[in-house]
């Protein structure tokens, strides 16, 4: 699962009985050799989609961790590229990997940057805020947006019930909820609430016109639909 100069079980055990942001400060130095980073085939995808959609001015990596999308931002962005995260760790690998990026730190919640940015994207960290913190988080970024500036980032299709990929998320899911119950502070990690549908109604709520882009290179399932899709919100002009 983990490369030979990823975490160790005591370290993802340390970590997973830390706050957030101290558990990615923890896991920092090694999160790159881990199942947590977001796959290359992924970022590239999605930079082709962008690519088509741009160029663009300034580019905003939100939740940047160690900086995977900036290199997605750096490829369609004519401007600087920002990435924000709450983890101090975290940007400080970011800013040895990318050097000429800003990086600021930041809980997405309470952004402090506004009508700066051109694109905003963001990988794997939507499972960090509960579904209530969803409309504030939309709310932050579209603030951070200019008018006409865009807000992308994956999406993949919902596991089949009962499947072994179900299974495995609603097993994480509970084993989070039982850690929460009994242990502080909180970890919030949870990927089982991020449905499309509720997310495109917030979206739209916070002020932002969607659309849809399959990903192709991941193919599509038996009924037709993408296996997995770039969502865009974009600011009103």
């Amino acid at each position: 699962m983990f490369a030979p100069q990823g975490p160790t079980f005591r370290e993802l055990a340390v970590q997973a009985l830390s706050s957030v942001e101290h558990g990615y400060d923890l896991l920092a130095p090694k999160f790159d050799h881990t199942p947590f980073r977001t796959p290359e085939r992924v970022l590239a995808s999605v930079a082709g989609v962008l690519d088509g959609l741009g160029p663009f001015g300034r580019g905003l990596d939100l939740c940047c961790g160690t900086g995977a999308g900036i290199d997605v931002l750096d490829a369609v962005c004519r401007e600087p590229v920002t990435g924000v995260d709450i983890s101090a760790g975290m940007l400080a690998v970011a800013a040895r990997a990318h050097p000429r990026a800003r990086l600021v730190r930041a809980d997405a919640r309470a952004l402090p940057l506004r009508a700066a940015f051109d694109l905003a994207v963001s990988f794997g960290a939507f499972g960090h805020f509960l579904p209530k913190e969803r409309p504030d988080l939309f709310a932050q970024v579209y603030g951070a947006l200019r008018p006409g500036g865009r807000f992308a980032f994956p999406v993949g299709a919902p596991a089949r019930p009962g499947s072994r990929g179900h299974l495995a998320l609603l097993g994480f899911d509970t084993a989070m909820r039982v850690r929460n119950a009994v242990w502080r502070p909180p970890f919030v990690m949870y990927y089982r609430g991020f449905g499309l549908a509720d997310v495109r109604r917030e979206l739209a709520e916070a002020g932002f016109s969607v659309e849809l882009y399959a990903l192709e290179e991941f193919g599509r399932r038996p009924d037709g639909s993408p296996r997995a899709r770039l969502v865009v919100g974009t600011k009103g002009k």
